[in-house]
């Protein structure tokens, strides 16, 4: 209790980071573009806009002088940087023009310091007022950091009531839930609060990690209570009967706690640090899970344990005793179904349309409808910042009128076309000079007119840079589009990797656990199947999925639904060393199908809690297939899994160490 309390007033110093790109490898090409734009420039990439209406030049002027001096507000871009405002504008190009000043609405480009975004957002909305709008990659984090506190407080507040539902409707005590929470719910803090020694966690670690540890975890702690409350029957002494109860249920938790924590290593293993960030959490969170049922749990509940015995009542629910009768009638349905599925669910989930970044916010936040009025009047706006060597002037100005002639490229910014090729950079003050040379590099600013990501985005980067290869042997590039297409390049690597893990380390696990070649096999495609069918989901219904909730999920599910594959599988090993297959799997239905029902219930709870409580598209992403995946495969386990062990049970009994099956006389 003492290393709990600590824990959770040190949750409070736990920095939470909610910048995407600082999660790329040191080697992606952003990453290394970002060190040398911020060693070689003061400034940084313009991925923020405000929209200003009814107004003239000279208006426009005196506002971007404003916008300047707000403290963290830099690289304020507007038309002067890009045309001669003492020549008439009719004389300038007409679509450079109205990329920055249409209808007498002006858009302006800028740069808000890291760290600060959402004083620094407060700060402009105080300047712009209601009436103008304002959007970009540093007003999605500040709206993200705004929400996450609430949010996560939210999903607290709806969840934890109803895994008490759950858990009073499933045990024979009012306050045993408690006992579970309790246990469980400190590892949680302490959890969170060691997360202090990582100097900071992602925003979806926040987010995701405490939620879904106490939802996969909570298993234990039922486990050994359930196992006390049967020695209490057959012993006097509580002290023996709990010795009892965590000798017998010690294999049960160390198994399901294996297959997860294992699983979540592999999450460790990524190059995208948002999941490694993610996998190290959840493998501290299992771990100290573990530690706490079985070090912490047994001396509170005999600390305690009259209260459970004062507090009794009849069970709630209806007896599942005869359930495998009519579960096994679909047995062949069901092995029919799957197979039919199964097939186009795996090439469904690969072709789904994919996201790579958080998304746009909705339209019921003022950052969702000022986006989209910002949209509607100058269209789309993604700034690509271009870094060459310095040195050769007139290789600049080729490459700038190539670049300015590529589709989506609405304007570039750069010195040969803003100040002039013909004057020598020497010759001018070092402020004229300085956005645009530094002491090695070239910097040219690329106004895109595609989205900040999808298809149409990542190939205008190729574009971009195979058409500057033509000039230099190296260059970097630095933007919102240019950080997702890394993200789509890391992750996309990370998948194959990640997933051949989670697989040969859960199949291991399950090698050893039941001592078997035949039944892991059949586990894993009983859940991945789940998995697969899950994440299809999205294709079929024609819809975008977060790529990282993707990835995360894939793993996710199968490391934390097997158990229920386990705990079935277990009971009905042990069931049929004393009679026939078929009597085997219907007394295992009848006495499991009610456990697996609680934990996946629990799960999925959590899962649709995310979806519904989070503004964050990667948080809602993982919450919906979370919600969905516990529940599919509940469905796969309960009728799919027990007809396989029907029809593969003599392939089962050859390809088991000392299995010891009952066998009919003749």
């Amino acid at each position: 209790m003492i290393v709990t309390v600590i824990c959770a007033l040190a949750t409070l110093k736990v920095s939470v980071n909610y910048d995407m790109k600082d999660y790329l490898p040191d080697d992606a090409q952003s990453t290394i573009a970002m060190n040398i734009m911020e060693q070689e420039f003061e400034g940084s990439v313009p991925t923020n806009r405000v929209m200003i209406h009814d107004v003239t030049i000279q208006e426009a002027l005196d506002f971007k002088e404003e916008l300047a001096a707000i403290d963290g507000v830099s690289d304020v871009t507007w038309l002067d940087d890009a045309v001669d405002l003492k020549s008439p504008l009719e004389m300038a190009d007409e679509e450079t023009v109205e990329t920055y000043y249409k209808e007498n609405k002006a858009l302006f480009s800028f740069s808000i310091r890291e760290g600060d975004e959402v004083a620094i957002t407060d700060e402009i909305y105080k300047l712009i007022g209601e009436d103008h709008a304002m959007a970009g990659e540093s007003l999605n984090t500040a709206t993200q950091q705004k929400m996450a506190g609430t949010e996560s407080m939210y999903a607290g507040a709806l969840l934890v009531p109803i895994i008490i539902l759950i858990l009073v409707l499933s045990t024979n005590s009012w306050i045993e839930p408690l006992f579970f929470l309790t246990a469980i719910g400190v590892s949680v803090l302490i959890n969170m609060g060691s997360n202090i020694f990582l100097g900071e966690v992602s925003f979806v670690t926040q987010s995701v990690a405490p939620i879904l540890q106490l939802a996969v975890s909570l298993d234990y702690a039922i486990f050994l209570l359930h196992s006390f409350a049967d020695y209490r029957k057959k012993v006097a002494d509580p002290h023996e009967a709990m010795e009892l109860a965590m000798k017998k249920s010690f294999s049960a938790i160390t198994a399901s706690a294996s297959t997860t924590f294992f699983g979540f290593i592999a999450l460790s293993f990524m190059n995208f640090e948002i999941g490694s960030d993610l996998g190290i959490n959840l493998v501290k969170g299992i771990l100290l899970s573990f530690i706490s049922v079985m070090v912490f749990l047994p001396a509170l509940t005999l600390l305690f344990y009259k209260w459970i015995d004062k507090t009794q009542h009849k069970p709630l629910l209806p007896s599942f005793k005869n359930k495998g009768n009519a579960v096994l009638k679909l047995r062949i349905p069901s092995l029919i179904l799957v197979l039919l599925v199964i097939v186009p669910a795996f090439l469904a989930q690969s072709q789904t349309n994919f996201i790579y970044g958080i998304g746009d916010q909705p339209e019921t936040t003022r950052a969702g409808s000022d986006f989209q009025e910002i949209k509607d009047q100058f269209g789309e706006s993604t700034p690509i910042v271009l870094l060459v060597p310095k040195g050769d002037v007139t290789k600049e100005d080729e490459l700038v009128q190539e670049l300015e002639n590529i589709e989506h490229v609405s304007s570039v910014l750069a010195y040969v076309n803003t100040v002039g090729a013909a004057i020598p950079p020497e010759y001018l003050d070092q402020s004229i000079t300085e956005p645009f040379y530094s002491e090695n590099y070239s910097r040219m600013i690329l106004q895109t007119n595609t989205k900040n990501e999808g298809e149409e985005a990542f190939q205008l980067i190729e574009k971009v840079h195979s058409t500057a290869d033509q000039y230099y042997d190296k260059v970097y590039s630095v933007g919102e589009s240019v950080t997702l297409y890394d993200i789509k390049k890391t992750v996309q690597k990370d998948n194959q990797l990640v997933n051949l893990l989670t697989i040969v380390t859960v199949a291991f696990v399950l090698f050893v656990t039941f001592k078997s070649l035949s039944i892991p096999l059949i586990l894993l495609l009983t859940i991945q199947t789940a998995v697969w069918i899950n994440l299809s989901v999205p294709y079929f219904t024609d819809s975008s999925l977060v790529y990282v909730g993707y990835l995360l999920i894939s793993i996710i599910q199968l490391a934390a639904t097997v158990d229920y594959a386990i705990l079935l599988t277990d009971a009905y090993k042990e069931y049929r060393k004393e009679m026939t297959a078929l009597q085997a799997i219907k007394k295992t239905i009848d006495e499991k199908m009610f456990a697996i029902g609680i934990s996946a219930s629990i799960l999925s709870s959590v899962g649709f809690i995310l979806w519904i409580t989070s503004s964050n598209p990667i948080v809602t992403s993982i919450g919906l297939l979370l919600g969905r995946g516990a529940l599919l495969a509940f469905i796969m386990v309960v009728l799919f899994l027990p007809a396989c062990m029907l029809v593969f049970d003599k392939l089962i009994t050859k390809t088991t160490w000392k299995a010891n099956f009952y066998k009919e006389e003749d």
